[in-house]
């Protein structure tokens, strides 16, 4: 039997960049654009209703916006997983749509193969980072130091077990590297990235990685 198609929703105000988006990712057999929205409440009913693995989301649309948008989702459609694709990169609207619950940020100028293997990474519960992103979210928990104590104190109900997959998400390995790691099952894995979420209230992988950091969980710390 054939693996079920990533489903993905495209949200963007400009039906031109709607329909290159999905013409690129359906170029891959294993994804198809399942749904099309031309604003954030769109979005999110679409994701409510229609059984969505992956959401990317424009940071500017009409109505309610992008990170909006991404926080209706993530209180809705839990499974689905939002990732930001815009033009904008600056530093303010990447922090409040994480905060808002995306778990990846991706700027138009992505490839057309970096953008289908960001779905595919993003269906997996993996996060998605522009590396201008990533650099810019470093360079800002460097500047403005980490709050350790607070941290440890939201990782002190994991377990040890639990304490070292985090250590390891921190550093950026997906599912099957910290499987490979540990010497468990990928399914074990994604079981105790899912408890860690929940205890730790983090609302995605991305939140969960900045938390290892400052609670000093990283190889490199």
């Amino acid at each position: 039997m054939d693996e079920p198609k990533i489903r993905v929703l495209v949200a963007d105000d400009e039906a031109l960049m709607r329909a290159g988006i999905r013409l690129i990712l359906e170029n891959a057999d294993d994804i198809e654009v399942a749904a099309e929205a031309a604003d954030g409440a769109e979005a999110a009913a679409a994701c409510r209703a229609g059984d969505i693995d992956v959401a990317l989301l424009d940071l500017q649309m009409p109505g309610r916006d992008g990170i909006a948008a991404a926080g209706d989702i993530t209180r809705l459609s839990p499974r689905t997983a939002v990732v930001m694709l815009t033009a904008f990169g600056e530093e303010a609207s990447v922090t409040r749509a994480l905060r808002a619950g995306a778990g990846g940020y991706l700027l138009k100028d992505t490839g057309p193969t970096d953008l289908i293997e960001a779905v595919r990474r993003a269906a997996r519960g993996e996060p998605v980072l522009a590396p201008r992103v990533a650099r810019q979210l470093l360079e800002r928990h460097v500047r403005s130091g980490r709050d350790t104590d607070t941290a440890r104190a939201r990782i002190a109900d994991l377990t040890p077990a639990e304490r070292e997959v985090l250590g390891l998400l921190g550093t950026g390995l997906s599912n099957a590297e910290i499987a490979g790691r540990l010497y468990l099952s990928a399914g074990t894995v994604k079981a105790h990235i899912s408890r860690i979420l929940t205890r730790t209230g983090c609302a995605n992988r991305v939140q969960a990685a900045v938390l290892a950091h400052d609670a000093g969980l990283l190889e490199t710390d």
